[in-house]
Protein backbone atom coordinates (compact mmCIF):
# COMPACT_ATOMS: atom_id res chain seq x y z
CA UNK A 1 0.00 0.00 0.00
CA UNK A 2 2.25 2.87 1.12
CA UNK A 3 4.48 1.32 -2.29
CA UNK A 4 1.81 2.34 -4.44
CA UNK A 5 0.76 5.42 -2.96
CA UNK A 6 4.19 6.72 -2.69
CA UNK A 7 5.06 5.83 -6.47
CA UNK A 8 1.29 7.61 -6.98
CA UNK A 9 2.57 10.85 -5.25
CA UNK A 10 5.83 10.85 -7.27
CA UNK A 11 3.90 10.60 -10.06
CA UNK A 12 2.22 13.32 -9.98
CA UNK A 13 5.05 15.73 -8.95
CA UNK A 14 6.97 14.56 -12.09
CA UNK A 15 3.35 14.98 -14.36
CA UNK A 16 3.16 18.20 -13.24
CA UNK A 17 6.87 19.36 -13.46
CA UNK A 18 7.16 17.57 -17.05
CA UNK A 19 3.86 19.90 -18.08
CA UNK A 20 5.32 22.67 -16.66
CA UNK A 21 8.82 22.16 -18.75
CA UNK A 22 6.93 21.57 -22.03
CA UNK A 23 5.03 24.73 -21.24
CA UNK A 24 7.70 26.54 -20.57
CA UNK A 25 10.27 25.38 -23.19
CA UNK A 26 9.71 27.32 -26.52
CA UNK A 27 11.52 26.75 -29.98
CA UNK A 28 12.60 30.31 -30.83
CA UNK A 29 16.17 31.88 -30.41
CA UNK A 30 17.29 31.42 -27.07
CA UNK A 31 14.95 29.16 -25.20
CA UNK A 32 15.56 26.14 -23.60
CA UNK A 33 15.59 22.54 -24.83
CA UNK A 34 14.04 19.85 -22.21
CA UNK A 35 17.32 18.11 -21.70
CA UNK A 36 18.73 22.01 -21.19
CA UNK A 37 15.72 22.63 -18.48
CA UNK A 38 16.88 19.20 -16.77
CA UNK A 39 20.43 19.79 -17.09
CA UNK A 40 19.70 23.62 -15.09
CA UNK A 41 18.37 21.51 -12.18
CA UNK A 42 21.15 18.81 -11.97
CA UNK A 43 23.13 22.18 -11.53
CA UNK A 44 21.11 23.89 -8.76
CA UNK A 45 20.95 20.93 -6.68
CA UNK A 46 24.22 20.38 -7.39
CA UNK A 47 25.59 23.81 -5.88
CA UNK A 48 27.56 25.71 -8.16
CA UNK A 49 29.98 22.33 -9.31
CA UNK A 50 32.79 22.66 -11.62
CA UNK A 51 32.38 20.98 -15.34
CA UNK A 52 34.04 17.79 -14.35
CA UNK A 53 31.23 17.49 -11.18
CA UNK A 54 28.83 18.05 -13.29
CA UNK A 55 30.02 15.59 -16.10
CA UNK A 56 30.79 12.81 -13.73
CA UNK A 57 27.50 12.88 -11.68
CA UNK A 58 25.86 12.96 -15.30
CA UNK A 59 28.25 9.95 -16.11
CA UNK A 60 28.65 12.33 -19.39
CA UNK A 61 32.01 12.80 -21.21
CA UNK A 62 33.88 16.27 -20.25
CA UNK A 63 33.34 17.44 -23.99
CA UNK A 64 29.08 16.90 -23.81
CA UNK A 65 29.41 18.84 -20.79
CA UNK A 66 31.53 21.43 -21.60
CA UNK A 67 29.05 21.86 -25.05
CA UNK A 68 25.86 21.97 -22.38
CA UNK A 69 27.43 24.27 -20.30
CA UNK A 70 28.81 26.40 -23.15
CA UNK A 71 24.96 26.38 -24.79
CA UNK A 72 22.73 27.59 -21.09
CA UNK A 73 25.70 30.59 -20.48
CA UNK A 74 24.49 32.05 -23.96
CA UNK A 75 21.36 31.40 -23.25
CA UNK A 76 22.35 33.65 -20.31
CA UNK A 77 20.90 31.07 -17.45
CA UNK A 78 24.81 30.15 -16.21
CA UNK A 79 27.46 31.92 -15.62
CA UNK A 80 31.52 31.00 -15.15
CA UNK A 81 32.72 31.58 -11.52
CA UNK A 82 36.88 31.48 -11.11
CA UNK A 83 37.64 29.15 -7.79
CA UNK A 84 38.74 31.39 -5.04
CA UNK A 85 41.05 28.85 -4.49
CA UNK A 86 42.43 27.44 -8.23
CA UNK A 87 42.18 29.85 -10.30
CA UNK A 88 42.41 27.54 -12.92
CA UNK A 89 39.15 25.77 -12.00
CA UNK A 90 35.82 27.93 -12.66
CA UNK A 91 32.24 26.64 -10.88
CA UNK A 92 28.79 27.41 -12.82
CA UNK A 93 26.93 29.77 -11.34
CA UNK A 94 23.40 30.43 -11.94
CA UNK A 95 21.88 33.37 -13.00
CA UNK A 96 18.72 35.49 -11.88
CA UNK A 97 16.96 34.15 -15.08
CA UNK A 98 17.42 30.61 -13.99
CA UNK A 99 15.63 31.69 -10.98
CA UNK A 100 12.84 33.11 -12.14
CA UNK A 101 12.48 30.08 -14.70
CA UNK A 102 12.83 27.64 -11.86
CA UNK A 103 10.37 29.85 -9.89
CA UNK A 104 7.65 28.92 -12.22
CA UNK A 105 8.59 25.39 -11.86
CA UNK A 106 8.59 24.99 -8.25
CA UNK A 107 5.65 26.83 -7.15
CA UNK A 108 3.20 23.71 -7.21
CA UNK A 109 5.80 21.86 -4.18
CA UNK A 110 4.78 24.58 -2.76
CA UNK A 111 1.21 24.44 -3.12
CA UNK A 112 0.97 21.14 -2.10
CA UNK A 113 3.37 22.06 1.48
CA UNK A 114 0.66 24.93 2.02
CA UNK A 115 -2.35 22.38 1.56
CA UNK A 116 -0.44 19.74 3.88
CA UNK A 117 -0.14 22.38 6.78
CA UNK A 118 -3.25 23.34 6.02
CA UNK A 119 -4.60 19.55 5.81
CA UNK A 120 -2.88 17.72 8.68
CA UNK A 121 -2.35 18.83 12.64
CA UNK A 122 1.00 20.27 13.20
CA UNK A 123 1.98 17.05 15.19
CA UNK A 124 1.88 14.93 11.82
CA UNK A 125 3.44 17.44 9.71
CA UNK A 126 6.52 17.65 11.93
CA UNK A 127 6.81 13.84 11.59
CA UNK A 128 6.13 13.98 8.17
CA UNK A 129 9.10 16.57 7.88
CA UNK A 130 11.12 13.86 10.19
CA UNK A 131 10.29 10.91 7.50
CA UNK A 132 11.56 13.61 4.95
CA UNK A 133 14.71 14.03 6.28
CA UNK A 134 15.42 10.72 7.46
CA UNK A 135 14.70 9.33 3.39
CA UNK A 136 16.44 12.06 2.24
CA UNK A 137 19.90 12.17 4.20
CA UNK A 138 20.33 7.80 5.06
CA UNK A 139 17.74 6.38 2.71
CA UNK A 140 18.71 7.31 -0.78
CA UNK A 141 23.00 7.40 -0.46
CA UNK A 142 22.69 7.17 -4.64
CA UNK A 143 21.79 11.16 -4.96
CA UNK A 144 23.55 12.66 -2.00
CA UNK A 145 25.39 15.65 -3.02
Amino acid sequence: MIDQSFIEVYDKFKLHFYRRVFDLVRERDGSLSAMEAFSLGVIDMLDKPTVGQFATFLSISQSNATYKVNSLIKKGYLERQNSTTDRREYHLVLTEKFYTYMGLLSSYEHTVMERIRERFPEQDVQKFDEMLTVISKELMPECSI
